[in-house]
Order: structure tokens, then C-alpha cells, then sequence
């Protein structure tokens, strides 16, 4: 049996995983969907990087956890790629689904030299909160009408502090037993620093035909992924 710990990207909470999670279930594992500080039912909480890091490692520990399948979607890649490394022999496996991967001393903002002044920009404007996507930013990316009504219906404003802190590394991130989800809708080829993660011989690459919110346009599919790459480890 594999424990996952699933964690959702930018504006979202635990709820986003509800049919991936109940997949992963029914296959005879445990699931445990988290919602990181500051967002859905933790919007009051203050946050910043490290307490998104500190709240995967928690989860981990306060449940105690092993064999365990780290899940971390768009923005949660950076701090669920720091929490795999701290949570040391616990760890059987990192999923990073279309995702941003963490580097020493960087942040969210460092990975988009165009965009980056247009999200600092919104930070800053919304009081230091990096405001929800509106249901006409969904084009393109395999979501039916009724999933895009509950995005924007469940998302929350995120909190600035975590996409502009940067993250710590204590060793390489290609010694992590990885795999990379890419959804093709989302644009053909992972980010140049997943690249590179990639030619290492612990990280493999997996394609979706979706965009870039699988567990709300494709979840059978994703728990499938979920499940071959827990595989080793079984």
C-alpha cells in the first residue's frame, strides 16, 4: 500500500483532488489531499514558501506516514520538491503534475522572465495576493463547463509571500526518484529546468493529452499515472 499526499497548485484547495483521490482509494491505497496555508478552508492563515514546505512535512509526520507518493501540482511542485527531501527514508516517490520544480535560491517569479512582472504586479495590487483565474482564462485547456463553474466557485486568492520567496535546496534535485507530468494542452514541452531533470536517470516523463488541470479534466487518467509511478515501490 502507497501513501499519498497530494498537493494543489496556485488559488486551489484539498477539494481539487476529490476524484483522484477516491481512484487512488479504490486501488487499495491512502490518499490524503492537503490544502496549504492561506487558502480555501486555511485562507486565514499567514503564509509564506517555507510554510507551504513545513505544511507537506507535517502532514507526512503527524500522520505518520511511509512509502510515500509526494504529489505536488503547478505552483505546490516547488514546496512539495523541498518537503521530499526533508522527509528523508520516508519518501518513495515525487510526482511534479505540470508543475514548477524548486531551485536553491529562487522562486515562483524567478521561472517567468516575461510574466514576472505582471504577477508581482497583481501581487501588489490585490494587497499581497495573487488573485484567482476568471472562467474566460479556461480556453483550451479540456475543461467542461461544469469543472471551469467549480474552479472559479472553489478558488481563492493566493498568498503573495509564497511565490516570491525563494526556495532551499540542500542537495541536487535530480537525486529525488521522480516523475514529470507534462499536459501537452498546456504548451508541448516541460520548462528548460525540467529538461535538464529529465536526461538524470531518477526522473522519467509522462505526456498527458489535457491541459493543465488534470485532476479536474482528466482525474481516472492522472490516478493511473499516480499508480504506475508508485509502482517501484510497491
Amino acid at each position: 500500500m502507497t501513501n499519498y499526499v497530494l498537493a494543489p497548485g496556485a488559488w486551489l484547495g484539498a477539494w481539487a483532488w476529490d476524484e483522484v483521490v477516491r481512484e487512488l482509494r479504490e486501488a487499495g491505497h491512502t490518499a490524503h489531499p492537503l490544502t496549504l496555508s492561506g487558502l480555501a478552508e486555511k485562507r486565514d492563515l499567514p503564509a509564506g514558501q517555507q510554510t507551504h514546505v513545513q505544511d507537506v512535512v507535517d502532514e507526512v509526520e503527524r500522520l505518520g506516514l511511509r512509502d510515500v507518493v509526494l504529489v505536488g501540482h503547478s505552483y505546490a511542485g516547488i514546496p512539495v520538491g523541498q518537503a521530499a527531501e526533508r522527509i528523508g527514508d520516508r519518501l518513495a516517490h515525487v510526482v511534479f503534475v505540470d508543475s514548477n520544480v524548486p531551485a536553491d535560491g529562487e522562486s515562483f517569479v524567478s521561472a517567468w522572465p516575461d510574466g514576472r512582472a505582471t504577477v508581482e504586479a497583481g501581487i501588489e495590487a490585490s494587497g499581497g495576493w495573487w488573485p484567482p483565474l476568471t472562467a474566460p482564462d479556461f480556453e483550451g485547456q479540456d475543461l467542461s463547463p461544469e469543472a471551469v463553474a467549480r474552479f472559479v466557485a472553489g478558488a481563492t486568492p493566493h498568498p503573495g509571500a509564497t511565490l516570491t520567496e525563494p526556495a532551499v535546496l540542500e542537495r541536487p534535485l535530480g537525486e529525488l526518484p521522480a516523475t514529470y507530468v507534462k499536459c501537452l494542452l498546456d504548451g508541448p514541452e516541460p520548462n528548460p529546468d525540467v529538461v535538464e531533470l529529465l536526461k538524470g536517470d531518477r526522473w522519467r516523463l509522462v505526456e498527458m493529452e489535457t491541459g493543465h488541470w488534470p485532476m479536474l479534466s482528466r482525474p481516472r487518467e492522472l490516478a493511473e499515472v499516480l499508480l504506475t509511478a508508485a509502482a517501484p515501490a510497491a
